[in-house]
């Protein structure tokens, strides 16, 4: 099997970031949140607020690995009118203004399944989508999405936690690429923070198995952590945080302030700010 998209979006912004010195920032939205345009108009300025990858929540009622922030994020998306449709197109729209931001979708299997798997990889692919993270799909399965996504030239994104011990890790990484996402903490996002010096000892276990980057996430919500992270992994997960800054904005109605557009890229600015420095 080739993994065509090795050589794609996500595999030049980590060479370029390692080639920059330092470390990147994924940020993590739900598609649609907390409507469709605003939305967009947030997504499309992500890169030069400080993005180095953009991971995109698939909108799902039932997001179960997610903390209550994002699980809001994704019932104010739906009620919104997103739907998988919708999320690729605002994919599609932003690739006709950057041609180089990666992109992975991440969420559950069940809207794929809904849209149709082959359907879903070849719209995907032609939307200008780099990889998916799909948190309930184990390895034991890769036949149903894992497989025909690499087949396709997605990179198929896995993660690891802090039990996935030795001898389940080879299992793990066998089809994985882009990168590896490491979940820093049990449980569900948005909910607490792990030890810096954890962190490192993960990361660096990580690093022996793979020679794919290593982004971490759950629980950051700094530039101070970002710094941190990004300074022992290839790059800092933020999701929460963010999401938490788009909820703060809505009014009782669920209507966005004027501003809220420029809230979420000063909130992405401040994260990426020593990243750079």
């Amino acid at each position: 099997m080739t993994v065509a998209a090795d050589s794609g979006r996500i595999a030049k912004r980590f060479a370029a970031l390692k080639a920059a010195g330092r470390g990147g920032l994924v940020t993590f939205l739900t598609a649609g949140d907390p409507n469709h345009q605003t939305f967009e108009k947030i997504l499309l300025g992500l890169p030069q607020a400080g993005a180095d990858l953009i991971e995109l929540g698939m909108p799902f009622s039932d997001p179960m690995a997610d903390g209550p922030a994002i699980q809001a994020s994704s019932l104010r998306a739906l009620k919104a009118g997103a739907n998988m449709g919708r999320t690729l197109d605002l994919v599609r729209r932003f690739r006709s203004h950057d041609g180089d931001t990666p992109i992975i979708l991440m969420g559950y299997y069940n809207p794929i399944y809904s849209y149709g798997v082959d359907a879903f990889l070849t719209d995907a692919r032609d939307a200008g989508v780099d990889g998916l993270i799909v948190v309930d799909l184990p390895p034991e399965e890769d036949s149903e999405l894992c497989v025909p996504a690499l087949e396709a030239g997605l990179n198929f994104i896995r993660l690891a936690t802090p039990t996935t011990d030795d001898e389940r890790l080879p299992t793990v990484l066998r089809n994985t690429s882009g990168f590896v996402y490491y979940v820093s903490v049990l449980g569900i996002t948005g909910t607490k923070s792990a030890a810096e010096t954890d962190i490192k000892f993960a990361v660096e276990r990580l690093q022996r198995h793979t020679d794919l980057p290593v982004a971490v996430g759950f629980g950051i919500r700094t530039a101070e952590a970002v710094q941190e992270i990004a300074s022992t992994a290839d790059a800092a997960v933020v999701g929460s945080a963010i999401v938490e800054r788009i909820a703060k904005d809505l009014d009782e109605t669920g209507r966005p302030s004027d501003s809220l557009v420029e809230t979420v890229h000063d909130c992405v600015r401040d994260l990426a700010s020593r990243l750079r420095t």
